[in-house]
């Protein structure tokens, strides 16, 4: 959600730094998750002053070009060659000076630069419409009236406008909060509860608002005034019959008539386009308008397309056939709540209107609805049609259906005013049952428990009469409290300690210097300190934490071919969050894919995280480690490793970390990896997956658009710590004797594995035998077909004695034997 800065301060009338503000908004729940810069007209003109053409001749080498000079208020004149075909001597011009970047309507933005065109010196442009993104026009350069005054900055002239933006991660049990009044309410509490100035410390005293005196009358939300809605005549009355007041509890209307529908005045268009909404007309603009300043959504019908000049809230008939504003035919259910005129659908309600009673050049008379839908209701409806509008986003969460009549007489004003017209019928308020504001008790024993700090009765009722939270009773033990209607998740004592930790700050509640707990033994290693221990060890090994979205693409469900098992999410934010992921693989994909395309290509990730699965007992929910490496080994550099990453890269950090966790390697038992891997192997202990590893398959990389290969392991973590808790450590003293290596050279068959060759050695010699490594293959042309050759060295050790040569001898050919038998080797000797 995007919050205007300048919008903002209408109904809060304060001057604070806006990184101050994006604190503020952050520590009370509603977090910034960005800052932007905003611009009525991009790069805001800057380096475009007003000047005036002095001399206009033809350019000596060129019959469309003209030499001009041109006074900017500087000490020199500029000498400037133009292509327009209206440049004149006497004119008041727009001028570029070198060192502006411009940003046009079409094409790239570019930097002036003095320069020679075909032989003569050019010190700037002057400018056209839509080299500056001010209009369209290409006919010829912009000419301003005589009286305009030279040296005038463009930015000032054309009135551009300047704003930050805070772009608002609005969670779901925030809806009062889903406006800019909203925000403001919350903004304007903080700064009572915080005692904080209200103004910019650096301004001058002269310049500002009184902040240390009174400050809960100077920091109230200003709510625009409605005091001078009149109904003007009742020559358009519409009538409302509501068929469904459970799932339309409250529905309002108006009509104005006489309306002029043309483009919004601009200052509303800069209201619009600073927060991402698209301006349409001046009906809709103001709709939206509304929608965004207090949180109500409306909805403006062509009056003269409501046959029989009557409003019908009903639900649809099954398989009715319903066109909305996007052209598309929808089928309706009997869950689908409509609004109707006499004999057809218009709407569906609170989502999305219809494309025969929209607003159009020649709509000359509307009917404005403000109605409180249930947000059970339209929450079902706007996912059955796969529609995600402000309007739905705003009524499935809840909105205030107090809110209705202002936001409609607030609506038929500024229609009034950009737009001519008649209020020309009383409101129309079906209202049958009023919602009551919710009572909830505050103990203040039990909220204090909660809180985890004692919050003296005179500062928590400041916060409660700061959030409109009325008290209603109190005695020595709890208050009854009246929420505002607007906070429709506060339903209870829990809610209502959470909306004044919120303001109170959470971090004003110190950690005590006394903690109390009860211990429990438990028989296996500490979770979370294990996941430390591994962090750590992937981190100093070059490795990157990623933390990534559990909720994952429908189009990774069909790559993997899971369907069976996919947790799909009832109502989806969006198609891209659809599905509770299966694997870890996809989400670290996205990562390399992102981080390739910023010229990242050399990446080692790793996330500890959470898959999904259905099964036939219910839902699985697994932890899971996984590691990511594609591109080389080393960062670039002329003394530093040029290789690539490759399988056994990979396997040697797997090694270590289950190494460090406990496992013991020559135990594991090693088969042929999943399909989501072109190949690779798996790890099991006592028939339990522990981790896979291998290289990622094409099929796989193609939809991320990876070209370099990609490997990857997936730890199974709780079986992991499983396995860790069965492996006892025993202390060992070094021994004093030395340890000593032989190596043995043995041409094998190809499908012979190190695995086997590690398994018949130990098998075989299992008091003396401490250590085998494999530290040379070779396959190609010169041995056999078919064949590889091994080189391995054997690490022997008796911790009694010093080993003799016999020893050693009848060992090494006790191992030679069984090898020659069991798997066919030819030792050379």
């Amino acid at each position: 959600m995007k919050i205007s800065y300048n919008w903002l301060k209408q109904y809060l009338p304060v001057e604070l730094e806006a990184t101050h503000v994006a604190r503020l908004l952050t520590d009370c729940g509603l977090e910034v998750e960005a800052i932007e810069s905003f611009q009525s007209v991009k790069g805001g003109l800057e380096g475009i002053v007003i000047g005036e053409v002095k001399t206009c001749a033809k350019h000596p080498n060129a019959d469309k070009l003209s030499v001009t000079t041109v006074d900017v208020g500087g000490e020199n004149l500029l000498h400037i060659v133009c292509g327009a075909p209206n440049v004149a001597a006497g004119q008041k011009v727009v001028v570029a000076v070198p060192g502006t970047k411009l940003f046009p309507l079409e094409g790239e933005p570019f930097e002036i630069k003095k320069s020679k065109i075909r032989g003569e010196v050019s010190e700037g442009m002057i400018c056209a419409e839509d080299e500056i993104g001010l209009g369209k026009s290409h006919e010829g350069i912009i000419v301003l009236p005589p009286d305009t005054k030279v040296g005038t900055t463009a930015k000032t002239y054309f009135g551009i406008e300047e704003d930050t933006i805070f772009e608002i991660g609005l969670t779901p049990n925030r809806a009062d909060a889903a406006s800019h009044i909203g925000v403001a309410r919350d903004l304007a509490a903080v700064l009572k509860a915080s005692r904080q100035p209200t103004v910019d410390s650096r301004q001058s005293t002269a310049n500002s608002l009184q902040s240390t005196v009174n400050i809960h009358e100077a920091v109230q939300v200003v709510y625009p005034s409605v005091a001078n809605f009149k109904v003007d005549n009742n020559d358009l009355e519409i009538i409302v019959e509501v068929k469904d007041n459970t799932a339309c509890p409250r529905y309002s209307g108006v009509t104005v008539s006489g309306i002029t529908v043309k483009d919004s005045p601009q200052w509303l268009k800069n209201k619009l386009l600073a927060i991402d909404v698209h301006p349409i007309n001046n009906i809709v603009d103001v709709t939206n308008y509304v929608l965004h300043e207090c949180g109500q959504p409306l909805h403006a019908f062509d009056a003269d397309a409501i046959a029989e000049k009557k409003i019908v809230v009903r639900n649809a008939n099954a398989g009715e056939k319903f066109v909305t504003l996007d052209g598309i035919e929808r089928t309706l259910t009997n869950s689908n709540l409509m609004i109707c005129n006499s004999s057809d659908a218009m709407c569906i309600a609170g989502v999305f209107g219809g494309i025969k009673s929209g607003i159009s050049e020649k709509t000359s008379n509307i009917f404005i609805e403000s109605a409180y839908f249930n947000p059970a209701s339209i929450r079902k409806t706007s996912k059955q049609h796969g529609l995600k509008t402000d309007a739905s986003f705003r009524f499935e969460r809840g909105t205030d259906p107090e809110a209705t009549l202002y936001a409609l007489k607030r609506a038929a004003i500024l229609i009034k005013e950009i737009a001519g017209g008649n209020i020309s019928s009383e409101i129309v308020d079906v209202y049958p049952e009023k919602i009551l504001a919710k009572q909830v008790e505050y103990n203040f024993k039990s909220a204090t428990s909660l809180i985890g700090k004692e919050i003296s009765k005179m500062e928590l009722k400041n916060i409660l009469t700061s959030l409109n939270i009325a008290v209603q009773h109190e005695n020595d033990d709890s208050l009854q409290l009246e929420i505002p209607t607007y906070k429709v998740d506060v339903t209870r004592e829990a809610d209502v300690v959470e909306e004044v930790l919120r303001i109170y700050g959470y971090n004003n509640v110190e950690v005590p210097k006394k903690l109390s707990a009860a211990l429990s033994y438990f028989p296996m290693h500490d979770a979370d300190a294990m996941q430390d221990k591994i962090s750590e060890y992937l981190g100093s090994s070059g490795f990157y934490e990623m933390m990534n979205n559990t909720l994952s693409k429908q189009q990774y469900v069909e790559l993997s071919g899971t369907e069976d098992t996919v947790v799909k999410i009832l109502n989806p934010l969006s198609q891209d969050l659809s599905v509770m992921r299966q694997s870890m693989l996809y989400s670290g994909l996205e990562a390399i894919e992102y981080n390739s395309n910023r010229q990242h290509a050399d990446l080692k990730f790793f996330e500890f995280g959470t898959i999904y699965n259905k099964t036939e007992k219910g839902y699985a929910e697994q932890q899971r480690l996984s590691l990511f490496v594609t591109g080389r080994k080393a960062a670039e550099s002329w003394t530093g490793d040029k290789s690539e990453v490759n399988f056994f890269y990979l396997k040697n950090f797997v090694q270590h970390v289950l190494s460090r966790i406990g496992v013991d390697l020559s135990k594991l038992k090693e088969e042929a990896a999943s399909s989501a891997l072109a190949y690779g192997i798996s790890w099991k202990l006592n028939e339990k997956e522990l981790v896979t590893l291998g290289a990622v398959s094409k099929k796989n990389l193609k939809p991320f658009g990876i070209t370099a290969e990609v490997f990857h392991a997936d730890f199974n973590w709780k079986a992991l710590l499983k396995s860790a808790a069965s492996n006892k450590v025993r202390y060992t003293e070094v021994s004093k004797f030395p340890q000593v290596k032989r190596d043995l050279s043995m041409i094998i068959s190809a499908d012979v594995s190190y695995a086997q060759i590690r398994d018949i050695a130990f098998r075989t010699e299992k008091n003396l035998l401490k250590d085998i490594n494999l530290f040379d293959v070779y396959a190609g042309d010169k041995i056999e077909a078919g064949k590889k050759s091994y080189a391995v060295s054997f690490i022997l050790l008796d911790e009694r004695q010093t080993l003799t040569d016999k020893t050693i001898e009848k060992v090494m050919s006790r191992l030679m034997e069984v090898l020659e038998k069991e798997v066919g080797a030819v030792i050379r000797r």
